[in-house]
């Protein structure tokens, strides 16, 4: 642009601002989608924006170095097209004559506009030497003279100048026209503005910033997918973050205790720390080699190249013993492996202390449950034994004092004790030289077990070859042990409450160290442990020893002789201690006889002294010969009583119930006729003489205790002679194994079969319900029945006269002479002739008199004499003292002197009054026995 006095106007200043506003928007876009991708917080973002930074800058100075250049190359070919444009218009072919011409401006005008608009400059002026004007592009300035420096053009010199007009910064260059003689006739100038120059390059602008924002999106994105890339690597942690992170990996890496080593999925060391280094004495080069090539030991290297995991896995490398730990980095990292390494060279003497004291530790822990599980002293002893070899010892042997094995309290003082009987053994094979199991040892002053006993502590024989004392005690023995490789000894005494009970002696063999100081703690403790279990059991086996005694005392010691029934039984009591079932046979009068099992739930001594009380009440109302029903209701009010004074006597009410169940059977073999009643207790079972069996059905009342006055019913039938009752508890049939009608089914198995005698009967019957371990006593009671033949029983009935006494003494008399009995005739008619005469005199009718003969089965005896007067009266006689004056009242006095045993029961019409003869002894009482003093002291008057 040209200003008023027609200087050319320079503007490219300006033009600097418009050429960087476009690119601006673009660059910050850029640098917002980028600060959105990633956290500045991060490395990767912080990256990221560095480099962003990085490029702008060198775009920008790319951009400010370009334009610097173009305003170079601007000024350059304004110079050289004004220049150019001069020199060819000056020697054009034209312009010499056109100057020469009358009329050179309209000559050379429209040259020099061709010319201008050809070269793209401002002007083509045409100067003469005197400064007038002849061409120009303002037609105006033609003619007129122009000041310029145009002295060096003149004399023919061209140049070109830089100047600042109005309108702008400017470039003229003038260069002189010659003739053909070479001397100067005009000369030609040609300006132009920078500006005209500088929009041509502006219109080159526009690509230059599109590729330069082209370069900065590309690089932009190529940072931003680098950044990405480094964010995942960093997980978006920060340059502090990271050289924290760095500077404590370098510090674990390197100072921590244990070698660590990265292996590649190739096989190849990545790194190896410095205690790695040292342990595996790897070389300064090791890094990038391949496992195998670093001559490590070759399991430790197969490990180490594998693709397996391990744990503590212990390798030897050198000298050394490493506990080798190895995880695999794949899924969560590159396919590799980390590997630790720890030295445990010098660990391993302390670890194998520790070791032992674990494994002793378990021990103590396993001999508190394996020690004890039975009250038993000699299970006790073995369990000792047992639980001590191998794991302390090769064989322990165990003696006790036999005071402690049958129960007693040991004696305080142990010196000079050397007799001790072998409990247990343990740990010795078939041929040993050791003293068999229950034999008394009697142990020389001078052996290890008698200083044991004598000073009540602990004897350690590291050397057996070396001991004299142990030697002496037998020598050949002694020289069979050594012979075995036994080479130590370590006797410990069992005390339990200040009390030596015994002694445990430990043995090692050849294949193990001897005995040192600090096993004898050990084997102390593990002693104290046992010793309580042999104490409790001592104790236990004491009150079972006594409750048994006690129980046995009060159960049958044998069975009475009676003609009714063949009876064999069986009593075992249960594993747990004693109970309180309990049987009896009791003969009753009249031949008949009761039998009784009962059960009195619970053990120990309070069961067995329930049992004890019961049975005698059984036998105090079997001897009033009280019928069956009536027996068991009196027994349910005695356990109702036994219950109420238990609870009263507990200060919290809350006493011992006695629980019993009892069933009681009479048995008359006069008819066969068998009655029955049970309180709570599993029926009887008849084994027909056919071998059939049958469990009859019978009214059960509930057990005793809980009947609650209600009165008890009573079965009756009919048993074929020569058939078996079986009478048992419920331990016999009930069991944790099977069910009650699985017991029964089975007791019908066993009973089944061909004829067998009682004593038989039992054997099989226990061995067929019999379990390893009854958890209840178990009473069994077989009796086979037997009848009286018509021919040994005579019935008479008596009228109410006193002259029919005459007649059935005669009747008597003629029996027994049949009976081959004459010479107990005359003790038999007085007898007789008393009862008789006394029903007549008190009694009611119907009278009625039998006489019954028993033979025993087996029996050397003769036999008895029973008599049997009945009548319809309820009143029976008793005996009491007849005054001196008293006529009579002394008949029944002579009936208890010579009746074996005399007695009256009722029956539902009457009673009967029964007097037995033994006729093992029928001498005839001497008259002088008789004195008159003992007959006055008692009269027979009925009540």
């Amino acid at each position: 642009m040209r200003d008023d006095s027609g200087q050319f106007r320079h503007d490219a200043p300006e033009a600097s601002p418009r050429t960087h506003r476009p690119g601006r928007p673009r660059q910050r876009g850029k640098t917002r989608r980028s600060g959105s991708l990633l956290s500045v917080h991060s490395l990767a973002g912080q990256v990221f924006l560095l480099q962003l930074a990085v490029v702008i800058l060198l775009v920008a100075a790319a951009l400010v170095a370009l334009v610097v250049q173009g305003r170079r190359d601007v000024m350059t070919d304004a110079r050289h097209r004004t220049l150019t444009a001069a020199e060819t218009f000056a020697n054009s072919p034209g312009i010499i004559p056109a100057l020469n011409s009358a009329h050179p401006s309209a000559a050379l005008q429209p040259h020099a506009e061709a010319a201008r608009k050809a070269a793209d400059v401002d002007a083509v002026i045409v100067y003469g030497l005197n400064g007038i004007t002849l061409t120009h592009t303002d037609p105006h300035q033609i003619g007129k003279r122009v000041i310029g420096p145009y002295s060096a053009a003149a004399t023919g010199k061209p140049f070109t100048s830089t100047f600042k007009g109005s309108l702008g910064l400017s470039v003229i260059s003038a260069v002189p026209v010659r003739g053909p003689d070479g001397a100067v006739v005009a000369i030609v100038s040609v300006p132009v503005t920078v500006e005209t120059v500088q929009h041509r390059v502006n219109r080159q602008l526009p690509v230059l910033f599109g590729g330069a924002a082209t370069a900065l999106v590309v690089a932009a994105g190529g940072s931003g997918l680098v950044s990405r890339r480094l964010r995942r690597q960093t997980h978006g942690l920060g340059p502090t973050e990271m050289t924290r992170m760095y500077e404590h990996h370098d510090a674990v890496l390197h100072a921590v205790r244990e070698g660590v080593l990265i292996v590649g999925g190739d096989g190849r060391l990545l790194l190896a720390n410095d205690e790695a280094r040292r342990l595996l004495e790897l070389p300064a080069d090791a890094e990038r080699s391949l496992i195998t090539d670093l001559r490590l030991d070759a399991d430790l290297a197969r490990l180490l190249a594998s693709d397996r995991s391990a744990t503590d896995e212990v390798y030897l490398a050198a000298d050394r013993l490493l506990a080798v730990s190895k995880r695999l980095t794949a899924p969560h990292g590159p396919v590799g492996s980390v590997v630790t390494l720890r030295d445990t060279t010098e660990l391993r003497a302390l670890s194998g202390r520790a070791e032992v004291a674990r494994e002793r530790l378990k021990l103590l822990y396993d001999a508190g449950l394996r020690i004890g599980t039975t009250l038993d002293v000699n299970r006790t002893a073995e369990e000792l034994a047992e639980v001590s070899v191998p794991r302390f010892a090769d064989i322990v042997t165990v003696e006790l004092l036999d005071p402690v094995l049958r129960g007693e309290e040991a004696s305080g003082v142990t010196a000079g004790i050397t007799e001790l009987r072998r409990c247990a053994n343990a740990g010795l094979d078939e041929d040993h030289p050791f003293y068999p199991v229950r034999e008394l040892i009697r142990f020389v002053p001078a052996h290890p077990v008698s200083m044991a006993m004598a000073e009540g502590r602990p004897v350690l024989v590291g050397d057996l070859s070396g001991s004299d004392g142990w030697r002496a005690q037998h020598p050949e023995r002694a020289r069979r042990i050594l012979d075995h490789g036994i080479h130590s000894l370590l006797v410990v005494p069992l005390r339990a409450r200040g009390v030596v009970l015994g002694v445990v002696s430990f043995w090692r063999g050849t294949d193990a160290p001897p005995f040192e100081d600090e096993d004898v703690s050990f084997a102390e403790e593990l002693a104290a442990r046992a010793a309580v279990g042999i104490d409790n059991a001592r104790r236990y086996t004491r009150e079972h020893t006594m409750a048994v005694a006690l129980q046995h005392s009060l159960l049958p010691r044998a069975l009475p002789e009676q003609p009714a029934l063949d009876v064999a039984y069986r009593y075992l009591p249960a594993q747990a201690g004693v109970g309180g079932d309990w049987f009896d046979v009791i003969p009753l009068s009249g031949t008949r006889v009761a039998l009784v099992v009962g059960d009195v739930v619970g053990h120990g001594l309070h069961a067995a002294a329930t049992m004890g009380r019961l049975r005698t009440a059984v036998h105090n109302f079997a001897t009033l010969d009280m019928p069956v029903e009536e027996l068991l209701g009196r027994l349910d009010e005695l356990v109702a009583q036994i219950d109420a004074e238990e609870v009263a006597a507990e200060e919290d009410g809350q006493g011992l119930i006695t629980g019993a169940t009892c069933q009681y059977a009479v048995y008359d073999p006069t008819s066969g006729r068998l009655a029955v009643a049970t309180a709570g207790h599993p029926g009887p079972a008849v084994v027909r003489p056919d071998g059939t069996v049958d469990f009859p059905v019978l009214p059960i009342s509930p057990p005793l205790g809980l009947g609650a006055g209600l009165p008890d019913e009573t079965a009756e039938f009919t048993v074929a002679e020569g058939s078996r009752l079986v009478l048992y508890t419920d331990g016999l049939i009930e069991d944790r194994t099977r069910d009650l009608d699985a017991g029964l089914e089975a007791l019908r198995h066993a009973l089944t079969g061909p004829d067998r005698t009682p004593e038989a009967t039992c054997a099989v019957v226990i061995e067929a319900m019999l379990s390893d371990r009854p958890r209840d006593d178990i009473a069994l009671l077989v009796a086979r029945t037997r009848r009286l033949g018509a021919e040994q029983v005579a019935e008479w009935n008596v009228p109410r006269d006193p002259a029919a006494v005459a007649r059935v003494r005669t009747a008597c008399a003629r029996r027994l002479t049949e009976w081959g009995l004459e010479e107990a005739g005359f003790t038999a008619e007085l007898i007789l002739s008393e009862l008789l005469t006394n029903a007549i005199r008190y009694g009611a009718e119907p009278i009625a008199v039998r006489l019954l003969r028993t033979v025993p089965t087996g029996s050397p005896a003769a036999g008895t004499l029973i008599f049997e007067v009945s009548d319809g009266s309820s009143t029976s006689p008793r005996l009491r003292r007849a005054k001196i004056t008293d006529e009579g009242g002394r008949g029944l006095f002579l009936v208890a002197r010579f009746a074996e045993r005399w007695g009256t029961r009722y029956t539902p019409t009457g009673k009967v009054i029964w007097a037995e003869q033994s006729l093992h002894d029928d001498t005839p009482p001497e008259a002088e026995g008789l004195g008159e003093t003992l007959l006055d002291q008692w009269d027979d008057t009925a009540l």
